[in-house]
């Protein structure tokens, strides 16, 4: 998988999946502005073992230029430390998640990176936490 690049392969589409993120069973961590809601899911071994769906509410962000803003700045962030997931992964499971904007405007895209890398920590920090201490078959 190319290091620096969000391809339409990692992003979550399949409303089964979205609805199963969604369910129980899945984890919450939030940064303000944002909030990620993620799941291990069993890894077919087919296509990227993290998909990402981003969400940008119109009642959070009224104006469509700002939804549009919001959902780049994400994008971009995600894209830039997406490494951080990869090697916490077990062998065996994919990831999915979603990334939820929190705020009412816009902020500034330092903030945007700086919350999302610390946002992929708190989530590569609870899976490392939850393989060790779930018992190993």
């Amino acid at each position: 998988m190319k290091t620096f690049t969000f391809p339409k392969a990692e992003h979550l589409c399949l409303r089964s999946d979205i609805e199963a993120l969604f369910g129980p069973g899945s984890t919450s961590q939030t940064v303000y502005p944002l909030r990620a809601t993620f799941r291990l899911v069993p890894y077919g071994g087919s296509g990227p073992r993290v998909k990402v769906l981003l969400s940008v509410s119109k009642r959070r962000l009224r104006h469509a230029v700002d939804r549009n803003l919001a959902k780049r700045q994400l994008r971009e962030a995600y894209r830039l430390r997406k490494h951080l997931l990869l090697p916490v992964l077990p062998d065996g499971y994919a990831l999915h998640v979603a990334f939820i904007w929190l705020h009412q405007r816009t902020v500034p895209q330092a903030q945007v990176h700086a919350r999302m890398h610390t946002l992929l920590l708190h989530i590569a920090e609870r899976i490392a936490k939850s393989q060790s201490t779930s018992p190993q078959s």
